[in-house]
This record gives C-alpha cells, structure tokens and sequence, in this order.
C-alpha cells in the first residue's frame, strides 16, 4: 500500500503525447489549448467612449469655483453611432453626440455623460458638471497586438471562448479527447433499467463514470459488465486496452475470492505499477499500463470509484491532454465538529461548501453515493487526524 501522494506523483508522472487537432470555436469548450493564443490587434482598436453622452474638449471647461457647477454650452457637430468613423474634428466650443463604444472624434479629450447634461434644440447641449472625467476607453489598454492572451494548456471556460472570439481565433488548436474505455464487474451487477433479483444490484458505476469522463471532456465506451470469472474478463480486458488509450474498470479489485482483475491484468500484460493507496474510501486501486493505453482498476462501491475518479483519474486524463492546471484545493473553516474511528488512512469526506465553510453532509461510507448528490466539495483529511474542531482549517477539493 502506497500513500495518496505517491500515487499521484506514479499516475502523473508517465509519458504522455497528446495528440492534436484544429476544431471551431463552438467546439472548443472543456478542451485542451496545444498552442498559445495571441492577438491579432490592440483591444480597444480604437479610442472608444465609456458611456453615452457628448465628446468634449476639456480646455472648454474652465476650473470651477468650490461647490460652483461648472455650466457650459457646446454646439454638436454630428452624433457618432457605436460602429461608425466621426466624420468632424471636435474644435473648441464644439462637440460631437456619443454612444458607448463609439470612436472618440479627433480633438476630444473626454466624455460627458448624457445625464450631466441637457440638450438645448437640435444643435446645442448645455453642460452642468463639478468634476470633469475623461469617461474614454483607450487604445491598447487592455490588450496590445501580439500579446498572449491565452497558455498553451489551458482548459478552455467560457470566458476563454470570448477572448478566442475577440482575436480571431476561429479553429484554435487543441488537445484530441482520449478514448476511454469502461467496463464494470461483478455477478450481482443489472443493468438500471432492469429490476434486480434476490442478491443483486444496478450497476451504477459505469454510467456515473461515463458522465465523469464526458464532463472532462473526454470520450467514453462502455463494454458492459462482466462476471467475475477470468476468461469473460480477459476478452474484454483485452478489447478495452486495443481499443482506447485508457481503460476504467470497476469492481473484483479486493482480496476476495472472486476477485480477479489484478491478476487478469497481468496476464493481460500490464504491468502494475501500485495495487492499494493508503485512502478512504479507494483502498484497493489498481494502476498500471499495457504499452502506451493505461489501466485503472477501481473499487466496486460507488463513493470509492466516483472519488477516485475526481482525485486520481481526472488529474491523469488532464495531464494526457497536456492540461498544465492544477485542481483547486481550497483551505475553508469547517462549520461543524467532526470526528472519524480511524485515522490509519487519508480521508475523502463529502461536504457542502456554503457561507465561506465547509460543512460535512451525511455519509454511511463507500457505498452511499447519495451523499454526493448534495455534496460539491470532498473534504481531504491526513493520516493520523481523528478530531476537528468547528472553525479549524480543512483542505477541500470542490466539485
């Protein structure tokens, strides 16, 4: 048995070559940036007003005496339209009638907001301001050509897409989704649409992990369960490891006796390269690789294969990606007392992040995967730690 750590620091620290492929802006979201992204103009391109209101000359303003309004009339010249060129140069005691976003006018040096002022007929505006600010978006002051706006291994958000759309950057190119292939075993396993018998139970692991690998974004195939006996296995083992670059497999990874996968694995020939992590839930976790397609073998219980994907799997599939983020870990007050049995382990505890805290929900163990559907946050308590105290300071993981 390995500690946690060092089964990440084993999982992360294989050879991995994404491979790569152009795909539109629609698609690129969740995806892998291959590439840094630079701009292709300055942003603002041009001079732009910050609000509606009129472009002014600020030498037409002069210094105001304490508490006094500084009131001026101006005669406009035109009304620039957000989208159009000015056709007039602003001289003094002029001004041009402006929309947000509008190209400030040449000879302008500030925007008076429409609600400073008062337009007298068709031609003239009257001015009534204590302060004057220049209310102008500059040229360049937030982006200059040629500047990255976006890393190379990133993970695109939706705040990405719109930088991507604001430089051009129509195909950008990406990390191709790994194929993940997910199989789950045990005789006592249906089907959910099928109603289970005196000792069964659905099957609720591949689908929730199918729904995990598709919220990465990767892509997912399911092979279906298998019984626990080594020749159904192995087919199928061998299937998934021709067919994907990753291999999930739940199930049969314990010391009972029927279970299995380790050994199958090996006559598969995938080297093993740790078969339990000092964590709770997850101990029985099986790592290994078959050439270049990695195997994971998790535990049964749906709590134990839903946290390791989030703890282990999912930083895996992010690295393969070439994904250079690291997951978020929070450090939060804990809103209640909390106390654990036994404390040999690292442990995964479900908790609801609210109000700046983290407070544990419910939780029976491994098996109850109800506690994750309120959770959105797993609080990671070390070896050796039994008591907490409420206000103490715990690491969480949000989900």
């Amino acid at each position: 048995m390995i500690l946690f750590e060092d089964a990440l620091k084993t999982v992360l620290s294989q050879e991995m070559h994404p491979a790569v492929e152009h795909v539109s802006l629609s698609d690129s979201l969740g995806r892998i940036l291959a590439e840094d992204i630079f701009s292709d103009l300055d942003m603002p391109p041009f001079d732009k007003s910050a609000v509606d209101g009129y472009a002014c000359m600020i030498s037409d303003f002069p210094e105001p005496a304490t508490g006094v309004q500084n009131v001026v009339e101006l005669v406009i010249s035109e009304t620039i339209a957000a989208g159009s060129v000015p056709k007039n140069v602003v001289s003094p005691g002029q001004c041009s009638k402006i929309m947000t976003g509008a190209m400030i006018p040449p000879g302008a040096d500030c925007v008076i907001m429409v609600e400073d002022t008062e337009q007298i007929g068709e031609s003239r505006v009257r001015i009534n301001r204590k302060q004057i600010v220049k209310n102008i978006c500059y040229r360049a002051e937030d982006i200059k050509m040629g500047d990255r706006v976006l890393q190379k291994g990133m993970q695109v958000s939706p705040a990405h897409i719109a930088v991507l759309a604001g430089v051009g950057a129509v195909n950008p190119l990406v990390a191709r989704l790994p194929k993940v292939g997910i199989i789950s075993t045990g005789d006592e396993l249906v089907e959910p649409g099928i109603t289970p018998g005196l000792a069964q139970i659905r099957n609720s692991n591949a689908w929730q992990l199918e729904a995990q690998v598709k919220a990465l974004p990767a892509r997912p195939s399911y092979y279906g369960i298998v019984g626990d006996t080594g020749h159904g296995m192995r087919k199928t083992i061998d299937l998934a490891l021709d067919e994907n670059e990753v291999v999930l497999l739940t199930g049969g990874v314990s010391m009972g006796d029927f279970d299995f996968v380790p050994a199958v694995m090996e006559e598969a020939g995938v080297e093993i390269l740790f078969k339990s992590i000092a964590i709770q839930p997850g101990k029985p976790t099986v790592f290994g690789h078959r050439n270049k397609t990695y195997i994971f073998g998790l535990p049964g219980n749906p709590v134990s294969s839903f946290v390791l994907f989030e703890m282990l799997v999912k930083p895996f599939l992010l690295r393969m990606m070439g994904c250079s983020m690291d997951p978020v870990t929070l450090t939060l007050p804990i809103g209640t007392d909390y106390s654990r049995r036994k404390s040999g382990r690292k442990s995964m505890i479900p908790v609801i992040i609210r109000n700046e805290a983290a407070f544990p929900v419910e939780y029976h163990g491994s098996a109850h995967i109800n506690a994750y559907s309120v959770a959105n946050g797993i609080m990671i308590l070390e070896i050796g730690t039994t008591t907490i105290k409420k206000g103490e300071q715990v690491h969480v993981r949000p989900l």
